[in-house]
Order: structure tokens, then C-alpha cells, then sequence
């Protein structure tokens, strides 16, 4: 979608009259139907300026196009600046200038990452030269003009109030800037040169226009470089059901058009192969060219599926196949040949960061896509926001006059025994009555610890094995290092137990980096993960009292939104909402419980709890 497009000479015509930003901004709210902030208005104003001033040269042809606030199709994602044209030998240019009105950045340890003051505060964004690179190679990627037509894009960025220091231009940062050069306040020349190198001749051809209305389908280069991914990596191997699973998706989606919507359910429990199918699917049918995205609404599946795809840590050309579960508010009617959504039950009704956005996720993924296929595990909904289950997305599917196919998915073969072990789980849990009323004769390694410190200390060495073991607890202690970097947030003073919890170093791939070993998880990154060994610290949330499971929402983190508005669910329908509740807080156990394929080992910080599921063992 363009937002203002012009020629050169139009555009300075617009700069000199000093109304730039609100040029712009008429064009952005016609072209977007919405409005934006008095910062991006006044960045326009700012930064359009000194882009007038980089023109200024009459070896830029006047009639080169001018295209500011270029939305990538099928992606919020807007590029700043672009200037289109014709080099010396008439090939197609586009110019991809990423603009910034930043003066300091620092640097971080995380690849293609800096921290700048943005939006009121310090934050973690995309290094300049990163974002311009990526747009581009999103485009060069999935856009069939770009790559089809020939058209040359050129990334760069330029931050005109930036004076050069040490950390911008670090050479932690100097592949990303190879790709897409980095131009400083003192750089207009430069800038300038690198503009005139490409742009000899004006834009003859309606360059934007093309790409704007270019058809969305993955390159062939992207299909060959995702080919053989797979290869070699037995932890997506397909056995059983989940190929017969595999196979119906790829049928389904192979016979779906715009008309005739294909939706897929997918039932399974912990360990059987949800994420595995899910995966297989989205290599498959990006080598097809199909348009394919991996939906989640937790970022942790999506980064550690990536960074298992490409087996490196730095960032890649596969992140644009990963995606929110809501990015689809206004994507065209079945613009993806596939959507394929996994954890599908931690689905949200709304988007947006204050969940106003919208109207339904699961409506506007269906509508989104050709073919649909949704993986659930209702016993996984862990927050009171969470919508996903069979009905709901039956009652969309249907609405959307698709074809609905189920399929379940039941061979276990991630914990050791564990038909058993799930089942007794989720009897001692008091989620519903099984027959497994004990552990007796299943392989599967549960004990309840004395102490957080020896649970800990077992965790500690099972990772020496092979990186596969780690430390998660129920959300019941504040965030307190986030504002103090000295402090713990996990503390039980009678064990002189401190810990920190993963929220701030390693992110979303906290489960794979092996210093993360010293940080706890929560249910928001380990949910849709796995590791060999697990070891989970039960707060005071969930007790038993007399052989009764007792929850407690007041005992969870006030950092915690998993059971945000229960008061006001508890006022409005009391047992309904205890019964919600209740279920959430249980289910949230169930799912730290079940990370682990070969043991878990529990620490209730309740001593009455303690003892009573030793009994139950």
C-alpha cells in the first residue's frame, strides 16, 4: 500500500511549502483509514527536510519517483523512503532508505539488535541497516515483480541526526551494514553519491505501482534455500499419525481457493508431534511456492522453530514465514494459500496490545487464508484471553462456508510412559478423574523434591548432559529485576533460594541458550517447547487442603496477566468464574508439567501440597 507518492520535483514542491507532514498525513489517513501520532508526524516533517536536502542535486533526475510510507503488502511493516529510477543501463532501481531521527544507541549482545530511546523510553529495536535489509529481502522474496520483473533494490539506512561513534557502525553490526550501507549526519554526501551510483535516469516504468500490485508468492531462490532444512533433523521426523496428519493438511491445502476454503482441526496432547507436523508443513509448502505462514500467538515457538530451521543464532531470510496471531486484521480474503496456527487454544478474541483491535483471530485467519489448519490442546488454555478450542473454530469455519476436516493426534512419543503419566497428572491435578490413580509401572522419571535448592541442583546436572534441562515455576513472584538487574524475582528465604527470571537475557530462545540454565522460565516461554528434563517450582496459587486442590489467583505475580480481570469475572458470575479460573491455574501446571520428555522434578513451596502428592506418586 502507498501512502504519498510523487515525483522529485513534486516532492520538493511539497517540502518548500513547509506542509510536508500534513501531505503526508492526509495521504496516510485516505490510503490507511486511520490516523497516526504527533511523533511519526513530526518525524516526517524532521526527516523529510534533510531527504529534500540529499536530493538536491540536478544529477537526480526530477521526474524520479518519490514514495514515502510504502506498506509491504500483507505486513504492517511501512518502509520510510524510497526513491525509484533507472541506472545507465535502464534496469529498475528501487532505493530503500530506512530514515531515523536518533542521536545515541547502545549496543547489545543480540544480533541485529540495538537499544535507543523510542516511544518514551530505552528499548530493544532492529539495528537501522537490519530493518532496511530485511524489508528488502522480504520483498525480493515473496513479492513476484521484484524478483520476476528484475527490479534492482538498493537498502540503506540514514540516521541525519546520528554523530558517528563506536557503537552504531560496531563491527558487531557489519554484515547487516554491507547489506544495507549506514549514513550518519555527516553522510548526506555520501548518501547522495550512493543515490546518483544507482538512479541515472528517472522512473520510466511505474516501478511502486508494479510492486504495490505485485502478486504475493514465495521466489524460487527462497524455495531452494529452504529445500533441505529438514535434512538430517531428527527432531522433525514424522512417525504415525502425524503423517497421515501431514498428509490431509497437504491434500486439503493443494485443493483450497478463495471460494472453497479448506479448514483443518488438529487435536493433540503434550508430545505428539504437534509442532513437528506443523513445521514439516510450512518447509512443504513454501518449496511449493505456496504462500505459507507458522502462526503463533507466543513469540517462543515461532524464534526457536526459526533458529532450528537455519541452524545459526543470527537472524535470517526465514523470519518473514513466522508471524503473530495478529497480524490478519486486514489482510485480503484468502490472500495465503496457508495458515498454519499452532498452540491454536492460546488464540486471543481481539489484537493488539490492549486486545482492541479486530473482531475475532480465528474469523480473520480463516478469512486470510485458502487453507487453514489449527492445532489445539484445549487443556493448554492458561489464560482467561484464550479462545481457541473445537467450537470456536467450527462456529468461524462454518460462517466462512469452508470444508472442516478433524484428526487427533495420539501417538505419545515425547514423555517416556506417558499415556500414563499425562493421565495421572490429570488426576492429581484434579483436572478430571483417571484410572491412574498412581505411577506404578510407568517409565517415566516424576519425584517431588525436598527443596528448591535441590531441584535446582538437579536441573544443574542434568544439563550438563546435553543442554536440555531447565527450571520453570508458576507466575507467582513479581518481575523484580526487570527495574533492579541486582535482584532476585524467585526467592525462598528459608532455602536461601534466589533466581532471576528469563524475561530480560536470552529472550525467546531462553530454552535453547545454555547460561539460561541459571534463569527460570514461566508458561509464557516454555509453552509449545520441550527440553529432556524439567524442573517445576509450584507456588502458593495452587495448595491441597485435605486431599482437595485449592487454587488461588491472588497468590499469582502482579506482573502476571494470565488471570487479568478475574475479580471482575468472580463479581459478575461467581461460579463460573471460580470454575475458569480454577481451570487455568491447573492447566498452567499441566503444561510446565509436561515440557520435559524423559523427567520431572517438582518443588511445591506449599509443605501440606508436598506431601501429599508424594503420597500420590
Amino acid at each position: 500500500m502507498i501512502v504519498y507518492q510523487a515525483t522529485k520535483e513534486k516532492f520538493t514542491a511539497d517540502v518548500f511549502t513547509n506542509n510536508i507532514e500534513n501531505v503526508i498525513l492526509d495521504a496516510f489517513r485516505k490510503n490507511l483509514r486511520h490516523t497516526t501520532n504527533h511523533n511519526e508526524i513530526n518525524a516526517w516533517k524532521n526527516s523529510m527536510l534533510y531527504m529534500n536536502n540529499v536530493l538536491n542535486d540536478n544529477e537526480i533526475p526530477n521526474d524520479s519517483g518519490v514514495t514515502i510510507e510504502f506498506q509491504i503488502p500483507q505486513t504492517s511493516k511501512r518502509i520510510d523512503f524510497i526513491l525509484t529510477g533507472q541506472d545507465e543501463k535502464q534496469i529498475d532501481q528501487a532505493i530503500i532508505i530506512e530514515l531515523k531521527q536518533w542521536s545515541t544507541a547502545e549496543l547489545t549482545n543480540k544480533d541485529g539488535i540495538v537499544n535507543t530511546f523510542v516511544g518514551g523510553s530505552n528499548r530493544e529495536v532492529s539495528h537501522p541497516s537490519y530493518q532496511a535489509w530485511s524489508y528488502a529481502a522480504l520483498l525480493k522474496d515473496f513479492n513476484q515483480t521484484v524478483y520476476g520483473e528484475g527490479i534492482e533494490l538498493k537498502p540503506c539506512a540514514y540516521l541525519h541526526n546520528y554523530v558517528e561513534d563506536t557503537v552504531i557502525s560496531n563491527p558487531f553490526y557489519a554484515e547487516y551494514i554491507a547489506k544495507a550501507p549506514l549514513f550518519l549526519k555527516s553522510d548526506a554526501q555520501k548518501l547522495q553519491d550512493f543515490i546518483k551510483k544507482f538512479v541515472k535516469h528517472g522512473d520510466r516504468s511505474n516501478i511502486m505501482y508494479r510492486i504495490d500490485n505485485g502478486q504475493i508468492k514465495p521466489s524460487k531462490s527462497l524455495a531452494d534455500n529452504i529445500r533441505d532444512v529438514l535434512t538430517n533433523k531428527h527432531d522433525f521426523v514424522m512417525i504415525d499419525d502425524q503423517k497421515i496428519v501431514y498428509e490431509t493438511a497437504m491434500t486439503l491445502a493443494k485443493n483450497a481457493t478463495v471460494e472453497h476454503k479448506n479448514v483443518l482441526i488438529v487435536q493433540g496432547g503434550p508430545g505428539t508431534g504437534k509442532s513437528v507436523v506443523a513445521v514439516n508443513l510450512l518447509v512443504a509448502l513454501t518449496r511449493q511456492r505456496k504462500l505459507a505462514q507458522y502462526v503463533t500467538k507466543n513469540a517462543a515457538p515461532r524464534t526457536v522453530y526459526e533458529h532450528l530451521l537455519v541452524n545459526e543464532i543470527t537472524k535470517s531470510r526465514f523470519s518473514s514465514l513466522f508471524t503473530g496471531s495478529g497480524s490478519f486484521l486486514n489482510t485480503t480474503s484468502g490472500m495465503f494459500d496457508a495458515l498454519i496456527v499452532d498452540e491454536a487454544h492460546r488464540l486471543n478474541e481481539k489484537s493488539g496490545l490492549f486486545k482492541n483491535m479486530g473482531e475475532n483471530q480465528i474469523k480473520e485467519i480463516i478469512a486470510a487464508s485458502k487453507f487453514s489448519v489449527f492445532f489445539v490442546d484445549e487443556d493448554q488454555k492458561v489464560t482467561l484471553s484464550d479462545i481457541g478450542d473445537v467450537e470456536e473454530i467450527i462456529k468461524w469455519a462454518l460462517a466462512a462456508g469452508a470444508h472442516i476436516e478433524q484428526r487427533t493426534l495420539n501417538s505419545q512419543f515425547r514423555c517416556n510412559g506417558s499415556d500414563g503419566y499425562l493421565a495421572w497428572l490429570d488426576n492429581v491435578l484434579q483436572i478430571k478423574e483417571t484410572a491412574n490413580t498412581t505411577l506404578a509401572g510407568i517409565n517415566y522419571d516424576f519425584r517431588v523434591v525436598g527443596s528448591s535448592n535441590e531441584l535446582r541442583d538437579i536441573i544443574f546436572e542434568k544439563n550438563k548432559i546435553n543442554n536440555k534441562a531447565r527450571l520453570v515455576a508458576g507466575y507467582c513472584w513479581d518481575w523484580a529485576s526487570k527495574q533492579n538487574p541486582n535482584a532476585f524475582d524467585i526467592t525462598i528465604p528459608e532455602h536461601n533460594f534466589g533466581m532471576k527470571w528469563n524475561l530480560a537475557s536470552d529472550g525467546n530462545l531462553w530454552i535453547m541458550k545454555p547460561e539460561s540454565v541459571n534463569e527460570v522460565g514461566c508458561i509464557h516461554t516454555c509453552q509449545g517447547l520441550e527440553v529432556d528434563y524439567v524442573g517445576v517450582i509450584v507456588g502458593l496459587d495452587f495448595v491441597v487442603r485435605n486431599g482437595q486442590v485449592v487454587t488461588d489467583p491472588s497468590k499469582r505475580a502482579k506482573t502476571d496477566a494470565s488471570l487479568k480481570g478475574y475479580k471482575k469475572l468472580l463479581a459478575e458470575d461467581s461460579e463460573n468464574g471460580k470454575a475458569r479460573v480454577d481451570r487455568i491455574i491447573k492447566n498452567t501446571y499441566r503444561t510446565l508439567m509436561t515440557r520435559g520428555m524423559r523427567g520431572c522434578y517438582v518443588y511445591f513451596v506449599d509443605e501440606e501440597t508436598r506431601r501429599w502428592f508424594r503420597n500420590m506418586i
